[in-house]
């Protein structure tokens, strides 16, 4: 057979942020795919909700609740449920945003929007690597966007810290390489998530969205759940250190 297994039957798949949005699409795209899944969330009434959800699919559902700036107790607690068992992927998911605009943004903004997005990103994908370095077969997902890659009007902070998640792929990709831990990002343009749905419910705004998308659309979260299950897969198995934009072709010319 020389199509590889796009399947993740046996694989043990840890996910933050993976009770709304984007998190939660691809947790249940990962169940769906036949993956077992360590839940992270500050809500303990949704992480419930998606486990039941996740748990139709046969496969084994652990839950984390708690902050991912507090990534050491994350860490820690995920041990606890799962003991010696390799982890085999690792989604780094959560993100958050102000949108100040840059005369306006405050330090205290400042330090939420790089702790949530760069600071836990970076420690949790450290620990992540540590459970994976004998795995030979791991792979780190980072979310990113389209803004780290473009400006837009998402607001300075955010745009920094999602461009650093781009930088950060590529070089934990060339250092964990050595340990067969594949690093890629996924950069999305827009979908129906918290961060979005006020923009999208301007209809003056999300024209202009649609205006600046070749493909006319805004995107649907199952569309990008797939690029997930494709990159968490043996299917991407040669494929380290890219940052794949999922856009309807938006960064073809900006916004």
């Amino acid at each position: 057979m020389y199509l590889p297994s796009f399947s993740l039957k046996g694989k043990l798949a840890f996910v933050t942020g993976a009770t709304k949005g984007i998190g939660r699409a691809i947790s249940l795209a990962f169940a769906e795919s036949g993956a077992d899944l360590i839940l992270v969330s500050r809500t303990e009434s949704e992480l419930d909700n998606v486990k039941e959800e996740a748990k139709r699919y046969g496969g084994n559902v652990y839950t984390v609740c708690g902050d991912v700036n507090n990534y050491e107790s994350i860490m820690a607690k995920m041990d606890d449920m799962i003991g010696m068992r390799p982890l085999d992927i690792f989604v780094n998911n959560v993100g958050m945003n102000i949108r100040s605009k840059a005369v306006d943004v405050t330090e205290s903004e400042w330090n939420q929007i790089v702790d949530t997005n760069m600071k836990s990103a970076f420690f949790l994908a450290q620990g992540a690597a540590k459970r994976m370095q004998h795995n030979k077969n791991a792979k780190i997902i980072n979310i990113s966007s389209v803004g780290g890659h473009v400006a837009l009007r998402t607001g300075v902070v955010y745009a920094m810290t999602k461009s650093a998640i781009i930088q950060m792929t590529k070089n934990l990709a060339l250092e964990w390489g050595e340990y067969g831990i594949r690093v890629n990002a996924i950069g999305p343009w827009y979908f129906p998530t918290a961060l979005t749905e006020r923009l999208l419910e301007n209809e003056e705004y999300k024209k202009e969205v649609v205006s600046r998308t070749p493909l006319g659309r805004v995107g649907k979260l199952e569309e990008l759940a797939g690029t997930a299950v494709f990159l968490a897969s043996d299917a991407s198995n040669y494929i380290t250190g890219q940052t794949l934009f999922v856009d309807g072709g938006m960064t073809i010319y900006g916004f």
